[in-house]
């Protein structure tokens, strides 16, 4: 029992929080630039600009198969043969915003193939230009039907950031790492408390998700 006390001291509980503010930082920082790029690449999928979607659709395939880890590799240990170290967090955050880039141009183009053609179609009748009516007639109703899958990629996000940690980075795993590497007492406790903060984060999300799904239904 003094085990548990001990490892659950407010050093401890406190040294855990701040690795579980870098692991939400790191995800909210991925998330906004994988919301971008992979709205981006989604919509040249899904456009079908001779040559230009099936390249982006080749790359986005490949990335999409590639172990996350592999990545984060390639990014913090191979980058710099090409003359670019990044440091832990920002190669953590561009190895992430890559991987999941790639998920989210999949998410965004299934969500636009889920709007009805004749949306577009009386979008153009109306005068508007393709991208017009893309921004401001398709997307709103697609991002609408993609939110449940958005969510659901940015839990798996936060989780993921549990892979940083081979390269060093202060997230969570990493400081919990740390706690018990001082008393290996702490181990089980530590994955408990690890347990436990993921759940939360991830668990609340879920439940912001589902308050927007039926909002918006």
């Amino acid at each position: 029992m003094q085990n548990w006390i001990d490892a659950y001291s407010a050093v401890n509980l406190r040294f855990l929080l701040q690795g579980l503010w870098v692991t939400v930082e790191i995800s909210i920082i991925s998330v906004v630039f994988s919301l971008i790029i992979g709205s981006i690449l989604g919509i040249i999928r899904y456009t079908k600009i001779p040559w230009l979607s099936k390249i982006v659709g080749v790359i986005i395939d490949i990335i999409r198969n590639l172990p996350l880890l592999l990545i984060i590799f390639f990014v913090y240990f191979g980058l710099p043969a090409f003359g670019f170290k990044p440091d832990t967090i920002p190669a953590a955050i561009l190895a992430m915003s890559v991987f999941e880039s790639m998920m989210v141009a999949e998410i965004i183009r299934s969500g636009i193939l889920a709007v009805d053609p004749g949306q577009m179609e009386a979008a153009r009748a109306m005068g508007m230009r393709y991208p017009q009516a893309m921004w401001h007639v398709v997307l709103p109703q697609a991002y609408k039907k993609m939110i449940p899958a958005l969510v659901s990629q940015l839990i798996s996000l936060i989780k993921d950031t549990s892979l940083a940690t081979i390269i060093v980075v202060p997230e969570l795993m990493q400081h919990a790492q740390v706690i018990y590497g001082q008393n290996a007492n702490f181990i089980v406790p530590m994955y408990l408390a690890l347990a436990v903060l993921y759940f939360i984060v991830c668990y609340a999300l879920s439940i912001v998700s589902k308050l927007i799904d039926r909002r918006l239904a």
